[in-house]
């Protein structure tokens, strides 16, 4: 490794270290921030955000941009690696000016507060202003942004999931939206339901945290490199791969949510804690599109969360901890119940074969806020037309309809259809997985790591250096394919509702 690689090198680590500090305010604001210190917070990490932007796009950047393009064999093959993301990320954000970026970055951190305002009042009023400006800055920013995307929106989705566009997702989200109606109906007219009565009895909050702490942890989130804190809306967070914290939010009349919640926060986790060390403070440390790392967190939300062998190991460890609250119940009666599917307005509350609706729903509203002429006032009324159409039901306020998600305050436009993305990517890898390893077996012994290993060899230990359409390519040996979602969701509901084809 040459002179001017080392350099490099430490520049980027001083970027990383930055960031790690940025994000750690962000954790604090969402954790345990006192409220009446928004306005503050918001001076700070827009500080910090600053001198990170500036770090990327100015100073020595520029520099080191030009040296190693007109001097390519100055680098390692590890070397070309960061400097190809490094040089990405700099094509991308270098036109858009730090004071900028800086303002923007203010408006986002407030606008956590504004949201859990609006959220008490039930009044989405309450929030528009401030989401009217981030929209507003979004709209200034994607010319800064765009290269050869065709749309608007096109130029969001990419820099979540790389190369994905609307014309794509149009195509994708067609097939699965038609797949599951047809699902729904089969159900509703051949079905069984299940009974779900045992579904609110209450479970403290501690009985909950012990239970699920212990499957996460059998599962292979590692509680030395994370922790598990409350917070309004569940998220985990990457300081690095020593530092992956995930939270949750708790319902002492529904288990079942912070359950799956934490579970899901956990597969986020284990992503980022197995990434190589190698790539330790460049820009390749974390994951590489969050299409993939939603596969992670809802392969062990949904695809292990619905497997039957796994819960006939853990229900009787449930049963233990929380006494006789479900003594009266079997096997059989617990695990159909949580995998009754009906129409619902929170997405994050959604059974697993009606959740990737809640994300089409999202997607067509934001392509309608980036490429057509829907204003951010009329996002209520849009949104709960679209629940009626889609599911069925309408929200009676704004806390259970247009506010209930935490990304567009952070300005997150064009994630959403990361979920969906990332739940066909599981199925897909789930299919792939069950050619090596008999999945079944694994849940149902006391050693989950032959799964999470999987994951691992073809996902995790290559963090960014990697695209996604080539991990999915290279892990299952097909490009994305949404079948396999929609016939892994008929296996399961079919037998839940005790339907023979």
């Amino acid at each position: 490794m040459g002179t001017k690689e080392k350099e490099f090198l430490t520049y980027l680590k001083e970027i990383a270290l930055i960031n790690q500090a940025g994000s750690l305010l962000e954790w604090d604001s969402q954790t345990g921030m006192p409220q009446a210190s928004a306005n503050y917070r918001a001076e700070v990490s827009s500080y910090i955000s600053g001198l990170s932007f500036d770090k990327k796009v100015n100073q020595k950047m520029p520099e080191f941009i030009e040296f190693f393009t007109n001097h390519p064999e100055e680098l390692s093959e590890f070397g070309q690696a960061v400097f190809k993301k490094t040089k990405e990320e700099y094509d991308l954000d270098h036109n858009i000016p730090t004071e900028k970026f800086q303002a923007y970055s203010k408006i986002v951190s407030q606008a956590h507060a504004d949201w859990l305002a609006a959220r008490d009042a039930q009044d989405f009023q309450v929030f528009q202003p401030t989401l009217e400006k981030i929209v507003a800055t979004l709209r200034e920013f994607i010319p800064l942004w765009q290269k050869d995307e065709k749309t608007p929106y096109d130029v969001l989705l990419s820099q979540y999931e790389p190369g994905m566009t609307t014309e794509i997702l149009d195509q994708v989200f067609d097939q699965v939206r038609t797949g599951i109606m047809d699902i729904r109906k089969v159900l509703a007219e051949k079905g069984t339901e299940p009974n779900t009565e045992f579904l609110t009895r209450f479970v403290s909050k501690e009985q909950q945290k012990e239970f699920v702490t212990q499957v996460v942890t059998e599962l292979g989130y590692d509680f030395s490199r994370g922790r598990l804190d409350d917070t309004v809306h569940p998220f985990m967070l990457d300081l690095n791969r020593k530092d992956a914290r995930i939270t949750t939010r708790w319902d002492e009349h529904d288990f079942a949510m912070a359950t799956f919640g934490v579970i899901h926060e956990a597969g986020h986790g284990m992503y980022e804690q197995n990434i190589d060390e190698k790539y330790d403070y460049t820009p390749l440390s974390g994951g590489t599109s969050m299409g993939i790392h939603e596969s992670q967190s809802l392969f062990n939300e949904i695809i292990i969360g619905s497997n039957r062998e796994f819960w006939k190991k853990q229900f009787p460890l449930l049963q233990k901890i929380t006494g006789d609250t479900f003594k009266d119940v079997d096997y059989n009666t617990f695990y159909n119940g949580l995998k009754k599917t009906q129409a619902s307005l929170v997405r994050v509350e959604a059974d697993t074969l009606t959740y990737p609706l809640h994300i089409i729903i999202r997607y067509e509203i934001e392509k309608m806020l980036f490429n057509g002429d829907l204003e951010v006032s009329d996002l209520p009324k849009v949104w709960n037309d679209k629940y009626q159409e889609y599911l069925g039901v309408q929200p009676e306020n704004d806390f259970e309809g247009v506010l209930q998600d935490v990304h567009w305050s952070g300005g997150s436009f064009g994630y959403f259809p990361s979920y969906a993305l990332g739940y066909m990517y599981a199925a897909q890898l789930f299919h792939a997985m069950s050619k090596e390893i008999d999945v079944d077996s694994v849940l149902a012994s006391d050693d989950y790591s032959p799964i999470r290993k999987w994951l691992t060899k073809n996902i995790h230990q290559y963090g960014s250096s990697r695209k996604p359409n080539q991990l999915i390519l290279d892990a299952t040996g097909e490009a994305l394919n949404p079948q396999y979602l929609l016939d892994y969701m008929k296996n399961v509901y079919y037998k839940v509702y005790q339907i023979s084809e």
